[in-house]
């Protein structure tokens, strides 16, 4: 069912199976953009098998039970509830799918404002209440944000998100409280995974290079651990769409053959194609030629040689031997 329908025709199968009269009173509590989804998904919904339209309405079912019982006792609670009802398996599917949505629909009005006034409201607050704040804006804005702290502050923030796993429904209630004069809008948000090593990475990526150079320097001194876990996460192989030619085949020169055809094996035609199109047409054959022979490959084996061309990107980066264009303040002269 997941592979062949999307979100939206799902919903759409929940609201057909509802009937009119339920459905009409659904819309009243959607917005007019949601409407015209809705509707435009309505229409244009293939006819559903009963088994399947069985299996999305339990589906809904279950996320909703899920939603009411997290909202209602907590996660430990929800997690109780949910593994006698379902299992083990089906519970943890359950919590990680609804948890995610929340994450989205939680503090979405940061998201929508304008960075200069989410600086200017937060940028005397304590270090961990900027970190739990920007842990529920964008990359984007809290980059931005970040670039513009003080320099001391600065590191306090990054470590803070990094570490950050989770938040109770208390410690966030109390920070709305206290910031809830400055803002218009606050919204209530249900214990839920929160900021982490891959979003301030994500951060980090975003972020110009003077500042980056900055914190990696100073969160080296206080963890090196954390800071070379970041790291690592900040340019992943996949990222080599953003790099132009001239890096590509810059990089290309220095990695081994062998970590290449395994890389290759396990990305996406996308990378696969920007790689060969910036090689000769006589390696390209090789390569090709080796993947043909190479079959039963470890995923961990992929990911490692991955990694191994990942480090020399870095390395050529930091030696000035070819550019990863990413946000911030850089600038790039041709």
């Amino acid at each position: 069912m997941a592979d062949t329908l999307t979100k939206q025709q799902m919903a759409a199968a929940v609201i057909i199976s509802l009937g009119a009269e339920s459905a009409s009173s659904v819309y009243k509590y959607l917005t007019q953009e949601e409407i015209e989804q809705l509707t435009i998904e309505i229409s244009g919904l293939r006819q559903i098998a009963a088994d399947e339209a069985e299996n999305i309405l339990t589906n809904f079912y279950q996320m909703c039970l899920t939603q009411k019982v997290i909202t209602e006792g907590g996660m430990e609670y929800a997690k109780n509830v949910l593994e006698k009802a379902f299992g083990v398996q089906q519970a943890t599917v359950l919590l990680e799918r609804v948890t995610s949505s929340l994450k989205t629909r939680s503090f979405e009005f940061l998201r929508k404002a304008d960075y200069k006034n989410l600086m200017a409201i937060i940028q005397n607050e304590h270090p961990q209440t900027i970190a739990l704040v920007l842990s529920y804006a964008t990359a984007d804005q809290a980059s931005t944000i970040i670039s513009e702290l003080p320099r001391e502050k600065q590191i306090e923030v990054v470590e803070r998100i990094a570490k950050m796993e989770s938040a109770s429904p208390e410690v966030i209630k109390l920070v709305e409280k206290n910031l809830e004069a400055k803002f218009a809008s606050i919204v209530s948000v249900d214990f839920t995974e929160i900021g982490g090593i891959n979003y301030i990475a994500d951060v980090m990526n975003h972020l110009d290079r003077s500042d980056e150079k900055y914190i990696f320097d100073e969160l080296s001194k206080k963890d090196e651990s954390l800071s070379d876990e970041i790291r690592k996460r900040m340019f992943v192989f996949e990222d080599i769409t953003i790099l132009d030619d001239r890096s590509i085949q810059r990089f290309l020169r220095d990695v081994d053959i062998k970590d290449l055809v395994l890389a290759i094996k396990g990305s996406n035609q996308e990378v696969t194609d920007l790689i060969y199109k910036n090689m000769s047409q006589r390696q390209a054959e090789t390569i090709k030629s080796d993947l043909e022979f190479l079959h039963n490959v470890r995923l961990r084996d992929v990911e490692e040689a991955q990694q191994r061309i990942v480090a020399v990107i870095r390395r050529l980066e930091e030696e000035g031997e070819l550019i990863i264009i990413k946000g911030g303040k850089d600038e790039v002269i041709a």
